[in-house]
């Protein structure tokens, strides 16, 4: 009974997410366009579950490129409507369209002069009529057992709310670094902003040796910097290779004594490299994909810069 209970919720609300492609029309296509035009703020407001959709489809815009806010509407008639200016545009958000309190702030939306967006699931709704561009989002039943609980009718504005959003991005061009300029905070914003010269080793902390180094210094040095490896160039400053743990531990397994050899005869020739200004998010991609745990950084003359340590991106939180 439960799993059937549970199924048919899903179904209800997938249905009438479907039926709502149909309403893509002219009145959506206003509503783009008008928030596109819009010289102040998109204000969206509603009460109750449909408020609670409205925030989020606020903080949506709000992340994707549209300047916006989120106003309660029962704060709004108490005095928070002076938010409002004639410039901006207001998304009301109501499954009825006569909420009381959205109903109330319609005739002081119209003095103020900003432009009106209703989300609502009566189109012949006191709300509706007075909009200026009005997105349909009936239902034909809701999914609580009840038929009291808002669920299809919540999940139908989320919806709408998202396609708003996403053609809003398209319109605009919002780019990848633009999301990134307004998502520097955690996770998301390391991956799309942080470069490999803000985590990469440098210094004392980055051994760098001469290809005519022997070996046994080049492994004091390694040890001196507490690194995994040393980067080896030439007199240029030019990156010729890399000398790592493996390199070390295949030539022992080998028999080879490295105390007579120069590390240019040991080392890894040509490894990857990145060029200074690239994500690091692509170090640890590069990491992932050829199974090594360190990449040298290179500036565009390719001379040795800096090392990323897959350390230096658990490190930075990338992992």
């Amino acid at each position: 009974m439960l799993k059937k209970r549970a199924r048919q919720v899903l179904k209800i609300e997938a249905d009438s997410i479907r039926r709502l492609s149909s309403r893509i029309n002219k009145d959506f296509e206003k509503a783009v366009d008008l928030i596109y035009a819009c010289k102040g703020r998109v204000v969206v407001t509603g009460m109750g579950k449909a408020g609670i959709i409205g925030n989020k489809i606020s903080a949506t815009l709000a992340s994707t490129g549209t300047p916006s806010l989120w106003l309660h509407s029962a704060e709004a008639i108490h005095g928070d409507l002076g938010r409002v200016q004639k410039q901006d545009i207001i998304i009301a958000i109501s499954n009825s369209g006569e909420t009381e309190e959205i109903v109330r702030l319609i005739p002081n939306i119209k003095k103020i002069g900003a432009k009106l967006i209703a989300i609502t699931g009566n189109i012949r709704s006191t709300l509706a009529k007075n909009s200026d561009a009005l997105l349909d989002v009936s239902i034909k039943e809701e999914a609580c057992p009840l038929g009291l609980a808002p669920m299809a009718s919540t999940t139908t504005m989320l919806a709408m709310g998202d396609a708003l959003c996403a053609a809003l991005i398209d319109k605009r061009g919002f780019k990848r670094a633009d999301f990134a300029f307004l998502h520097p905070g955690g996770n998301l914003g390391k991956q799309l902003l942080l470069k490999v010269e803000d985590i990469m080793r440098k210094g004392a902390q980055n051994p760098i040796v001469k290809e005519n180094a022997n070996v046994k210094s080049v492994l004091l040095k390694i040890t001196a910097a507490r690194a995994g490896s040393a980067t080896v160039i030439d007199d240029k400053g030019k990156l010729k290779g890399i000398f790592t743990d493996g390199d070390l531990r295949r030539h022992l397994e080998e028999g080879l004594d490295l105390s007579k050899q120069k590390v240019k005869d040991v080392m890894t020739k040509k490894p990857r490299t990145l060029k200074k200004g690239r994500l690091a998010a692509e170090a640890l991609r590069i990491l992932r994909e050829c199974k090594i745990d360190e990449i040298p950084i290179v500036d565009e003359k390719g001379r040795a810069i800096g090392l990323v340590d897959v350390q230096d991106l658990l490190k930075a939180g990338l992992v």
